[in-house]
């Protein structure tokens, strides 16, 4: 049995499975990632009882940023902090597995240089160069980056220095603002849902949609920089495969990168569906499915160990 562990730290560059000293492990990473970790253990246990003979195999959602080169990596704080594991991991990496994968299948050949956005209810970007993880939005935990549904995105670090000492939070207060209340749901006051928002009419509702959409647009050309240009940009998660809107918004944002957006094809996009005119980057739509590649890793872990797959 596969699990999604949304956090590896630095213990976890890959599956592996599950004992008790992992178990162990993963507990201490709860605090990175305080709204999935509790989940993803609880899963775990819930199988350990009830099938207790049974391999868990546990997939970490970190591990394929692993191949980000080190600056890509560090905060500019002391080092002895980054020593200590503070850093950047990166977070949906089976997400951006498939759709690497899937997109090379789809075109035949991957493009060197692509931009994956992954945007539901948790987003990110992740700027793929040969198919590898370079460089990526979420950073120390999955709070960084994007606007997100409740997730604040990237934050000034005077901002949680002023709801501790201006405004008298504590820091699990400030975690529940952080993670809870903030987004889309902070900024519109009516819903974390993108869909909503969208049929809302409501002008703090559109301002929300529009934080959104400017952060995939910047950090979409911060990636391309990084990249050294943009060969294909790729939409996945809920609202990145659902919402031709947002897609549309998000490319009128980047045409000065070249990016070109059919608006017939945008309608009338399938769940993998080319959206370009033909000139300029490609612009892809492709459904995610991170439990295929939950189930592939938990293949590859058992043939190292001997175990048929039915075991």
């Amino acid at each position: 049995m596969g699990h999604r562990i949304v956090h590896g730290g630095e213990a976890f560059a890959g599956p592996v499975v599950i004992t008790a000293d992992v178990r162990q492990s993963l507990e201490q990473l709860m605090p990175l990632a305080p709204l999935h970790m509790p989940h993803n253990l609880g899963a775990i246990d819930v199988v350990s009882a009830r099938l207790p003979e049974a391999r868990q195999v546990a997939c970490f959602d970190t591990a394929f940023h692993q191949t980000c080169p080190p600056a890509a990596r560090r905060f500019a704080i002391p080092r002895h902090y980054h020593d200590a594991g503070l850093k950047r991991y990166g977070f949906h990496g089976l997400s951006y597995e498939y759709v690497a994968r899937r997109f090379a299948a789809l075109t035949e050949r991957l493009p060197r240089r692509v931009v994956v956005a992954h945007l539901g209810a948790g987003a990110s970007l992740c700027g793929l160069l040969d198919g590898k993880s370079v460089t990526t939005t979420m950073g120390y935990t999955p709070l960084d980056g994007l606007v997100m549904a409740t997730r604040c995105g990237s934050l000034d670090p005077g901002v949680v220095l002023a709801l501790a000492t201006r405004f008298g939070l504590s820091v699990p207060e400030i975690e529940a603002v952080l993670s809870t209340q903030s987004g889309l749901l902070g900024v519109s006051g009516v819903s974390g849902d993108m869909a909503t928002l969208l049929a809302a009419n409501d002008p703090q509702a559109e301002e929300a949609i529009e934080l959104f959409c400017r952060a995939i647009v910047r950090e979409t050309a911060a990636a391309a920089a990084e990249l050294g240009g943009l060969d294909a940009l790729v939409f996945t998660g809920g609202i990145g495969s659902h919402s031709p809107a947002i897609r549309q918004r998000v490319c009128q944002g980047l045409t000065w990168l070249g990016v070109s957006l059919s608006p017939q094809a945008n309608r009338e996009a399938a769940l993998e569906s080319r959206l370009d005119t033909g000139s300029g980057p490609a612009l892809w739509t492709i459904k995610t499915d991170e439990q295929l590649v939950i189930a592939e890793h938990v293949l590859q872990v058992l043939k190292r160990l001997g175990q048929p797959s039915s075991g």
